[in-house]
């Protein structure tokens, strides 16, 4: 029996800090909200607790603290299955402090870029329900945020979803986001849109604001990673690249030019910097590299097959036959004449 009682306690100690504060945030504000509900309290009275636009000027808070509300149980339920063990792989790599950012970023400036979304919606359209009848919370936001991390990470790796579909880990984040448009456009735009302001968030914190470890730099801290794996292009179809590099090109560019983007020491020889996680997620990212090229070479292989021989072209050697006696004739040819000239000379 002491054992058994042990057991839940020893695997609640070894989960990382950070994750376990915020699943244990989303277990207590998710419960408190449910008793609440049952307690008939509606949606607008527990503006406190999730975030609605027109009174979130009132209780700041809920732009970070609404993600920690899951409506009903079974996004509660998905929540736990999703978020607490993706946490603890990557608080293992980062640290809890970088991961505790890194989700803090996400949620936060996600909801700031949806609030002002409804705001401007509700100037241009007049209709207060903008403001008042829509209500953000869950952690969908970082859960779109957290797919763009494994992406950095490891890319490369083939997950299985729901025991039938096979895919890997890059191909994840835009599915998701491609569900949040379509939501959207049917009409569902809260909290579906906050997938998408959370893609991009989360892509630029950890494209250049992300600190990695002076540990496992050689040049000491360095922030983001900039390798072209990584780049904002690759997450579109390559019938788009061209205008999508430009628009990136032109926000980089005017980005450093008013210092919106740190510097630090990047690895510019190798073309990518380091990634947070050492040797591990540093062989994930050339094994990555490797596969690329390969299909790369691949492809190109298959589409320029060899040349056809030419017709009076010279004809392949029989099995058995000498190769070092076919070039040996036409050399002693000239030899054999000139010994016929020099008898001829003499005998004259």
């Amino acid at each position: 029996m002491a054992i058994l009682s042990s057991a839940p306690l020893q695997f609640v100690a070894s989960i990382p800090p950070a994750t376990r504060a915020i699943t244990a945030a989303t277990v207590v504000l998710s419960f408190l909200y449910y008793f609440l509900r049952f307690t008939g309290s509606n949606t607008s009275t527990l503006s406190w607790l999730i975030l609605i636009p027109g009174s979130s000027i009132f209780y700041p808070w809920t732009l970070l603290t609404s993600a920690f509300v899951e409506s009903t149980i079974i996004e509660l339920i998905f929540s736990l299955v999703v978020i607490p063990p993706s946490l603890r792989y990557l608080e293992r790599l980062w640290g809890a402090i970088e991961t505790l950012k890194f989700v803090a970023v996400t949620i936060t400036v996600s909801n700031i870029i949806a609030v002002g979304l409804c705001w401007l919606e509700y100037m241009v359209f007049k209709n207060p329900d903008f403001l008042y009848e829509q209500a953000y919370h869950g952690q969908m936001a970082l859960q779109i945020g957290v797919l763009v991390a494994f992406t950095q990470v490891i890319p490369e790796h083939q997950v299985q979803l729901f025991g039938v579909l096979k895919a890997r880990v890059k191909t994840l984040p835009m599915a998701y986001v491609t569900f949040s448009t379509v939501m959207c456009l049917i009409g569902f735009q809260c909290p579906f849109i906050v997938i998408q302001f959370g893609w991009l968030v989360s892509y630029i914190w950890l494209r250049f604001y992300k600190k990695n470890s002076g540990e496992i730099l050689s040049g000491g801290p360095a922030y983001g990673d900039r390798s072209e794996t990584f780049a904002f292009v690759s997450w579109f179809p390559p019938f788009i690249h061209t205008p999508i590099t430009l628009l990136a090109n032109t926000a980089h560019m005017l980005a450093t030019k008013f210092h919106l983007i740190p510097t630090g020491s990047i690895d510019v020889e190798a073309g990518y910097s380091q990634l947070p996680g050492g040797a591990r997620a540093e062989a994930e990212r050339r094994r990555a590299m490797a596969l690329k090229a390969l299909d790369q070479r691949v492809a190109s292989g298959a589409s320029s097959p060899a040349p056809a021989r030419a017709a009076n072209g010279p004809t392949p050697p029989r099995p058995g036959s000498s190769s070092l006696s076919e070039p040996s004739a036409p050399v002693a040819a000239p030899a054999e004449a000139s010994s016929k000239d020099i008898t001829t000379n003499e005998t004259r």
